[in-house]
Order: structure tokens, then sequence, then C-alpha cells
């Protein structure tokens, strides 16, 4: 499951213009994308869109959040134990958004790990991210929470934030894939963000609010592509 980490994940949150028709319209725009550009793109809706629309596309569908429950008697929970039976390709655990301790982290991550599904842990510093990364999820996610929605990439802003986080990640858990996030939104940070040593980007509004998602996952893609090309002539 590891080879359908998505280079470019789009957590759609709870956005007017990403739910329900919107959410599949969204999905559509990342599948013919990843078909013409080849890089993968996958997305997480919210929790009432993901089963439909991991039915309707190829790519991968997350959901944003997972609850450290089992199956039984349990209320308004989300289980990992759920998502293989719906065709979800795995979870976003511990977003800025979404806290959790780590405690619950551990229990979560594993139980997606032994369903073969993706983990991608959130954490906001470098020492926070090799943390979890510790857990041996399929990847961890590096977000300074101040930058999340700002518009500023903190591929550019912090590149050094970025670079620690890889060189402590990679000196005590080399098969554990990087993500960056935080204020993504061009093409031009998706490339910063690869260049730098990434394995690809999380970010939500810049597509998940875009009035042509399409362009904008196109561009995006591209930008993962130039980053691609230079590195590979390294």
């Amino acid at each position: 499951m590891r080879d359908r980490l998505p280079v470019i994940l789009v957590n759609l949150k709870l956005y007017e213009q990403s739910i329900g028709q919107k959410a599949f319209e969204i999905g559509k725009a990342a599948e013919s994308v990843w078909k013409e550009s080849g890089v993968l793109i996958g997305i997480a809706p919210n929790a009432l869109d993901a089963a439909t629309l991991a039915e309707k596309l190829e790519i991968p569908i997350f959901v944003q959040h997972v609850d450290s429950t089992p199956f039984g008697a349990f209320t308004g929970h989300i289980s990992p134990l759920q998502l293989k039976k719906y065709g979800i390709a795995g979870s976003l655990v511990n977003h800025s958004e979404k806290r959790l301790k780590l405690s619950d982290i551990s229990w979560i991550n594993q139980k997606l790990v032994e369903e073969g599904l993706i983990s991608i842990i959130c954490a906001s510093t470098p020492k926070e991210t090799l943390s979890v990364a510790l857990l041996q999820p399929t990847s961890v996610a590096i977000e300074p929470p101040e930058l999340i929605g700002t518009g500023i990439p903190v591929s550019k802003a912090r590149p050094e934030t970025v670079t620690e986080t890889l060189d402590l990640v990679r000196s005590f858990a080399p098969d554990v894939k990087v993500l960056c996030g935080a204020g993504i939104s061009t093409g031009e940070d998706v490339e910063k963000a690869i260049e730098l040593g990434t394995d690809g980007v999380l970010l939500a509004s810049a597509v998940a609010k875009h009035p042509n998602p399409r362009k904008k996952l196109m561009e995006l893609a591209n930008g993962a592509l130039k980053a691609s090309d230079a590195c590979s002539k390294r």
C-alpha cells in the first residue's frame, strides 16, 4: 500500500465548496490529472463522502481522522478497522485541527498498519515529527500550524524546518516517507518542497476552494514533475 501514497494529498476539510457533488468533482479532476501527468493525487473528503468516493474513483481516498476505538459500543466514532471495508486507502492522523494524545496516535497507527492501510501522521515541529515517525507509519507530514491556510508555504518560508525534519526522520526512521504541508498553494511551492527532499505535499484550501480545481491540480502536478526532473539531472 505504501506505493499508493500520493505525491499530492488534498484535504477537503469541511468547506462548502468541497462536500457532496463538489467533492466528487474535485476527485474526478484529481483522477484526470493523475492519468494525464502520472503524478498520483489523493483526496481526503469528510467522512460522509469518503465511502461513496472510494467506490467511484480510482485515486486513493483518505479520511481526515479516525478515533482510537475498535468495533463496539461507541457512538459517533470512526474506527480504523472500518476503512478497508469501504475501500478507503488510509487516514490522516493527528492533524492540527484534530490533535490526539501520543498513546492514541500509536494505537491508531498500529491498527492502520495491521490493516494494510496508509497512515499519515501530522506533526508541527521536527522533533515531534521524529517522535511519531518512530512509530513506523507510512508517512509523516510536517505542518507548522501557524502557516496552515495562510498561503505562506513552509517550503519557502521555513525551508530549514523541512530539512531538519528530513534529516531526523531519515536518520532514525528511513523507511518512513515525509510529506510537507502548511501554506502550500502553487506549483512552485510543490516544486520547492520536493527539491528539498520531501516525498510530496499535503494541502487543502488552494484546491478545495478553487473555482477550477483541475487547473490548480495540473499546476501542482507540473510543479512535482519539474522537481522530479531537476532531481534526476543532479
